[in-house]
C-alpha cells in the first residue's frame, strides 16, 4: 500500500484528491496538511511514501517546503501538483528535487499513475508537462 500525504491549502482540493485516491486499491491517504508548516510537521510524524505537494501555499511556499523535505528526507518522493503550467514552475520544482510535476487539470486522469511512478523511484511527467518544460 502506498501511503500519501496530501498538502494543499484548499480543503475542497484536498477532499477531491482524497476521493480520487480512495478509488484505488493500492494507494491510501496517510494524512493531510493545509500549509507548509503543517506539511513539514506531518512529514516528521506520519509514515508516508509520497508527498503530494501543491506549489502555491500560504506562508512557506511549496518550493521551500520541497527544499526542506529534500534536506531532511532526501529519499521521500515529492509529487508537485499545481494550477500553474510546467513552463512556470515545472523546471524549478524538478531542479529542487521534485519527483514529478502534475498540473491540476490532469489530476483526475493521471494522479494514481503519477503516485505509483514516483513511489517506485521514477520521475513522473505528463505529456503536457514534457511539451512545456
Amino acid at each position: 500500500m502506498i501511503r500519501v500525504l496530501i498538502v494543499d491549502d484548499f480543503a475542497d482540493v484536498r477532499a477531491a484528491l482524497k476521493r480520487i485516491i480512495e478509488k484505488t486499491t493500492d494507494i491510501e491517504v496517510a494524512g493531510e496538511a493545509a500549509d507548509g508548516r503543517e506539511a513539514l510537521q506531518s512529514v516528521e510524524r506520519i509514515n508516508c511514501d509520497v508527498v503530494l505537494l501543491d506549489i502555491s501555499l500560504p506562508g512557506i511556499s511549496g518550493l521551500e517546503v520541497l527544499a526542506q523535505i529534500k534536506n531532511g528526507w532526501p529519499n521521500l518522493p515529492v509529487l508537485m501538483v499545481s494550477v500553474h503550467t510546467a513552463e512556470l514552475y515545472g523546471t524549478p520544482a524538478l531542479r529542487a528535487g521534485a519527483s514529478g510535476y502534475l498540473t491540476k487539470d490532469k489530476v483526475v486522469e493521471q494522479l494514481a499513475l503519477a503516485i505509483r511512478t514516483v513511489s517506485q523511484g521514477c520521475v513522473y511527467l505528463s505529456s503536457e508537462v514534457l511539451t512545456e518544460v
